[in-house]
């Protein structure tokens, strides 16, 4: 996900959007319970190594977790693009997969700071990362009554990038596309009291040089920024994928502290960390992260 998608399809999009969509009928015509887990075999055994993902996560574990074991590695290569098919179908699954977190409890320490600024009109920075199943945590806040804006990268693929901002909306809207096209409506949503929705695992190229696994990582201070700018409450939150490889918990963390930019999205890198480790198998690993 980069820039915003040119209006024209190249012939390359039309393909590749054909090819997913096509894939996508497929895994739409098995029942759910069937559906997610084939999507996780058929993203880790045949898209990952033909997408170059499976040398990818091994760089990076290499890069940043030098001493784990062989075996770890390997059953990361398989677990990491299982994930993300899982996450992919899910977010594709549109109400199906909504109506699955609608009993899900809200976890941790910062669920009645979430609460409080509700009753208060407090706006809410919620920040996460590509790990476990983000749209999890969004669809259970929807039901427990959060209005829940996100922030969101258009595709480059223009037709696919059509389908993706749609299966967005299915689960939650507003959503914002990053640049000016969405800015101005995302402040005012923020000025009114609104939750937004950051993800901050993503290379920045001018980005702060701050840390994740001990390594530098470029890293947006955007929630940051925005959090002390408007007195917003920055949280974190995540939706972490259980045992069984369906269900989630959706962990709500406590506020980080106002301090400074730098400072609090360092916290936010910290808090992230610490899940990671705790379920490596759980994040994009794929991502470019260390540049």
């Amino acid at each position: 996900m980069t820039a915003a998608p040119d209006s024209t399809p190249s012939r390359s999009d039309r393909l590749i959007d054909a090819a997913f969509r096509a894939l996508l009928a497929v895994a739409r015509a098995l029942p759910y319970r069937i559906r997610i887990p084939v999507a996780g075999w058929i993203v880790s055994r045949i898209a990952a190594p033909i997408a170059g993902w499976t040398e990818r996560i091994r760089e990076n574990l290499a890069h940043v977790c030098p001493d784990l074991p062989p075996a770890e590695v390997a059953r990361l290569v398989r677990a990491v693009p299982d994930n993300v098919g899982r996450s992919m179908i899910e977010m594709y699954s549109g109400q199906e997969f909504a109506d699955r977190q609608r009993d899900v409890p809200l976890l941790g320490e910062g669920v009645e700071a979430l609460a409080e600024a509700k009753r208060t009109g407090r706006p809410v920075i919620l920040v996460t990362g590509h790990f476990g199943n983000y749209n999890a945590a969004r669809a259970a806040l929807v039901a427990h009554g959060y209005q829940f804006g996100g922030l969101y990268r258009p595709m480059k693929n223009p037709l696919f990038n059509a389908h993706y901002v749609d299966a967005m909306q299915r689960i939650s809207s507003p959503l914002f596309p990053r640049g000016k096209q969405g800015m101005g409506a995302m402040l005012r949503f923020i000025k009114s009291g609104g939750m937004l929705g950051i993800l901050l695992d993503q290379h920045m190229g001018h980005g702060a040089p701050l840390r994740f696994f001990g390594r530098t990582a470029h890293t947006a201070t955007s929630a940051a920024d925005l959090a002390l700018k408007y007195d917003a409450a920055m949280i974190p939150v995540y939706g972490i994928r259980k045992p069984d490889g369906l269900g989630f918990d959706v962990v709500v963390e406590a506020p980080i502290p106002p301090s400074d930019p730098m400072t609090m999205t360092q916290a936010a890198n910290d808090s992230l960390e610490l899940l990671t480790r705790q379920h490596m198998d759980q994040w994009f690993w794929i991502h470019r992260r260390w540049k």
